[in-house]
């Protein structure tokens, strides 16, 4: 190591007391639903897109026993733009597992947290250091990114040996105290200061100890040479309309948008096209939008139909299992981010105004 453990803990206590973020609504608390809440909500998310999220779902589900009761769809609804809505489904599975092995109280150690649904070894060890004072080792995204400078760690982490590794010098640095402010510090460096590209190093209190800025090479740190190609792909949605609702089909699980309600779908246009061609009604071709996830650039086509008042049922045989719903029960489920943001601009927009819910 380029330092004593003992002074890059008090440099990053230091850092965090003067520098680090402070009024975040989940922090200033030791209750492990709302710091579990923050956790899984920050995974591979923004910061700014959570302040959104957390309020109106504290608000709806106070505390675990709530969320555990809750119908999924509600879990979902308030889930909806979140994105990665397995973290949804696994968060209900861990309060109601919470609530029916350990009577509504988190375990009070990293160990025991990790067996949870859907709380992995970094999330646990971070309820357990802001909840409990355990000496736990946190190491997500920014926490690794900044460990891995400070430290010159070469192995590519890519490799499981490597990355237990890494995870041994994590908690070798660990300090005697403060564990809290320190996990909250580390978190706060890689958020705002030692960033993916380009870091502002010259801000960072560790700048005088780590590797990659001596030797000039912070963007090569942390090794990985696993990369997921990213790829393409293009369906058709049926957004159909009849007697003022819509019809909206429950996404499959496993998969994109599981557990979800959405629009059905087709493989392409044509395939779309061929299904609705002697329909009754009328039908136009909204502008394609490019909704990108983790690893893929996915196209989706919106074709918007009116069925008359009269048209026959067995229409929507084809489509699979269904409902029609109102626009406010439509917007009241849980529904993919580029379907609700049509939806939002439908309900927004004048009656017929078809060419202004293509966002």
């Amino acid at each position: 190591m380029s330092a004593p453990p003992s002074d890059l803990a008090r440099a990053v206590v230091r850092w965090q007391r003067r520098s680090g973020r402070h009024g975040l609504p989940w922090q200033g608390t030791r209750d492990p639903y709302r710091v579990w809440l923050s956790e899984v909500m920050l995974q591979q998310t923004q910061v700014a897109t959570v302040l959104a999220y957390y309020p109106r779902f504290v608000e709806r589900f106070p505390d675990v026993r709530a969320l555990a009761a809750a119908p999924p769809d509600d879990v979902l609804a308030l889930w909806s733009g979140l994105g990665y809505y397995s973290r949804a489904r696994h968060l209900q599975r861990c309060a109601q597992r919470v609530v029916a092995e350990h009577g509504g109280a988190f375990p009070p150690s990293a160990e025991a947290l990790a067996r949870l649904p859907g709380i992995g070894r970094s999330t646990a060890a971070a309820i357990a250091a802001f909840c409990f004072g355990e000496r736990a080792a946190v190491l997500d995204g920014n926490v690794r990114r900044v460990l891995a400078r400070v430290l010159g760690f070469e192995g590519d982490l890519a490799v499981a040996r490597n990355e237990r590794e890494l995870w041994r010098l994590a908690e070798a640095l660990l300090p005697a105290r403060d564990v809290d402010v320190y996990t909250q510090g580390l978190m706060d460096l890689g958020a705002t200061v030692c960033l993916a590209r380009a870091p502002a190093c010259h801000a960072c209190p560790l700048a005088g100890q780590c590797v990659a800025r001596r030797i000039g090479r912070t963007e090569a740190y942390p090794v990985k040479s696993r990369r997921v190609r990213r790829t393409r792909r293009s369906h058709a949605l049926l957004w159909l309309s009849q007697g003022g609702r819509w019809w909206l089909t429950r996404r499959p699980e496993p998969g994109v948008w599981a557990g979800l309600w959405s629009l059905p779908e087709w493989t392409s246009a044509a395939a779309l096209e061929a299904l609705v061609r002697d329909w009754p009604g009328r039908g136009e071709w909204l502008p394609a939008v490019v909704h990108t996830l983790t690893h893929v650039d996915w196209t989706l086509e919106p074709l918007r139909w009116q069925l008359p008042a009269r048209a026959p049922a067995r229409l929507t045989r084809a489509l699979g299992d269904g409902r029609w719903f109102t626009p406010p029960e439509a917007l009241a489920l849980g529904l993919p981010a580029p379907v609700r943001r049509w939806f939002e601009a439908a309900a927004a927009a004048p009656s017929g105004a078809i060419e202004l819910v293509a966002g």
